[in-house]
């Protein structure tokens, strides 16, 4: 079961790319193997907020990179623990790759529900698919990227938001939010709850930053806690 901590230090995006450097390369921990904790994260994080888990409809936003890898892999474990998962792609199949690669090729083989985005039907059946939704994922960007969203994601990040009764949680950073500066650009998925993994981002406190990253939950993904500077001890509960 992951440990969920208190908000501790602030950390830059360099920093957190930092740790997990040092995680992966001098630890020894493979990269796959955090993607997998944090997705747990996030799943544990989820699951005891569905009102009525086995009818409960989650729609997880997943794009190409590692951000999408935790999304996919989120989905598997919201699956297994019975609730409707959708998992909509934001990019064609073939430019997954890696750690994301892998755990979307598990997925596949789940046969679980699966809306390409980026086909000519797509954002029409991904409103629909909104529109009966409880939760609503970002795992579209995570802090690797800069700049305003673009092209289906962009798209994507306005139909998560325009949906109605819809709770949305991003994962690690909402898409569209600049992680060092706090800038929130246009558009940006607007979250009721940010799980973020090792530390909380420099770009959560400025006041137009909290109006997106809703309320934020740190988890732990296996970085030794001795490398991280603030660590606070763990809450007994998300």
């Amino acid at each position: 079961m992951p440990l969920f901590y208190a908000a501790g230090e602030p950390l830059t995006c360099q920093q957190i790319r930092e740790l997990d450097i040092l995680a992966i390369e001098h630890v020894g921990i493979p990269g796959i193997v955090l993607m997998e904790n944090a997705a747990r994260a996030v799943a544990e994080f989820i699951y005891p907020t569905l009102l009525d888990p086995a009818r409960a409809r989650v729609v997880l936003l997943c794009g190409p990179g590692n951000n999408g890898g935790d999304g996919f892999a989120a989905a598997r474990h919201l699956r297994n623990a019975g609730a409707d998962v959708t998992v909509v792609l934001a990019a064609a199949a073939e430019k997954i790759r890696g750690d994301a690669a892998v755990n979307f090729g598990i997925y596949q083989r789940m046969e679980g529900a699966l809306i390409d985005a980026t086909r000519p039907d797509g954002l029409d059946r991904v409103r629909e698919a909104l529109g009966t939704a409880d939760v609503v994922v970002d795992a579209l960007l995570g802090t690797g990227t800069q700049g305003a969203p673009r092209g289906v994601i962009a798209e994507l990040v306005r139909l998560a938001n325009a949906a109605r009764r819809v709770r949305r949680v991003a994962i690690d950073i909402p898409t569209g939010l600049d992680g060092d500066s706090g800038q929130v650009h246009d558009p940006c998925f607007r979250a009721d709850a940010t799980v973020t993994f090792v530390a909380p981002k420099v770009g959560f406190t400025p006041g137009a930053a909290r109006a997106v990253v809703g309320r934020v939950v740190v988890a732990d993904i296996g970085v030794p806690r001795e490398l991280i500077p603030g660590r606070k001890e763990p809450l007994r509960e998300a």
